[in-house]
């Protein structure tokens, strides 16, 4: 059953270079257009998120992230939300890539098995992007007016931010 395991993506990569093969598609090519669309994501996606990360960086030296984070502790304690996650809480709304930064940074800092850790996981996996997912969907139906969708948007995020810390200390207690 190892075996198995240990060729499955081997053989999910023949699998699929065979069908291509069997449709008369060119799969090198392909392969090779789809790696160079991907360097081209790469291209648009590193400004962006080295521009965010060197403002968390530079909100965290000034201080203002710490302050921010002990002016919300009573709130967020009494929610169950880790103080220390202030930054993820401000982040993930506006960039998944800076949010994964910032993510990674708590989990090296406190540990995978913590609850700062773990929580700061959670939130990464059950919150969105908010105004890059607004911004491409009505950006490419040409709906220029959002109305409530960017207040119901944040409230689905602090709902999914509540939910993590919930969920955390449901399985892993605090």
């Amino acid at each position: 059953m190892e075996l198995f395991f240990t060729m499955l993506v081997p053989l999910i990569i023949a699998a699929v270079a065979l069908y291509g093969m069997a449709r008369r598609v060119d799969v090198y090519d392909a392969l090779v257009q789809g790696a160079g669309e991907g360097l081209g994501v790469l291209l648009r996606i590193v400004p962006p998120l080295v521009g965010l990360l060197t403002a968390v960086y530079m909100l965290r030296a000034s201080g203002a992230l710490e302050l921010a984070a002990r002016a919300l502790a009573p709130v967020l304690t009494a929610l169950g939300i880790p103080p220390e996650t202030v930054a993820l809480l401000l982040v993930r709304p506006v960039s998944g890539s800076a949010a994964l930064g910032v993510g990674a940074e708590l989990i090296a800092t406190y540990g995978p098995d913590s609850y700062i850790g773990r929580v700061a996981a959670v939130m990464l996996g059950s919150t969105e992007t908010t105004f890059y997912t607004i911004a491409v969907y009505f950006g490419s139906a040409g709906i220029i007016r959002t109305r409530h969708t960017v207040p119901a948007a944040l409230a689905a995020d602090l709902t999914g931010f509540l939910a993590s810390a919930f969920a955390v200390r449901l399985f892993f207690g605090a």
